[in-house]
């Protein structure tokens, strides 16, 4: 199962990206959907998730007021609304949607390869 993000580029601080994320084989839904990211040097980090089965959104606090996840069902995707960028901000955003076995919620996730966002001061 194949996840695409797209949206990553270059930034000066202060300034916006939206983020997407889709695939052909997999149907975003109840089993939830996350964005994560890693700077370099650093671990993998969710900055925003769609819990699954009751749909609850969350945020880092890191990242709270200025990142919005949003789930479109037309289109099947996961977006990333990123305003107020910072420097802090960089790095590859991985998109990671809930896998499910009988349907059931594994607790898992398929991934994408990410896409990667820089911000200059």
């Amino acid at each position: 199962v194949e996840l695409v993000e797209s949206g990553g580029g270059s930034v000066q601080a202060g300034g916006s990206l939206s983020l997407n994320c889709t695939s052909a084989i997999y149907t975003f839904g109840y089993c939830g959907a996350a964005w994560y990211r890693q700077a370099p040097g650093k671990e993998r980090e969710a900055v925003a998730a769609i819990s699954a089965y009751d749909y609850r959104i969350t945020y880092s606090d890191a990242v709270k007021g200025r990142f919005t996840i949003s789930h479109d069902l037309s289109s099947n995707s996961i977006a990333l609304q990123m305003n107020g960028l910072n420097v802090e901000d960089s790095g590859v955003y991985y998109c990671a949607g809930g896998k499910s076995l009988y349907d059931q919620c594994t607790g898992e996730n398929y991934w994408g390869r990410g896409t990667r966002v820089t911000v200059s001061s």
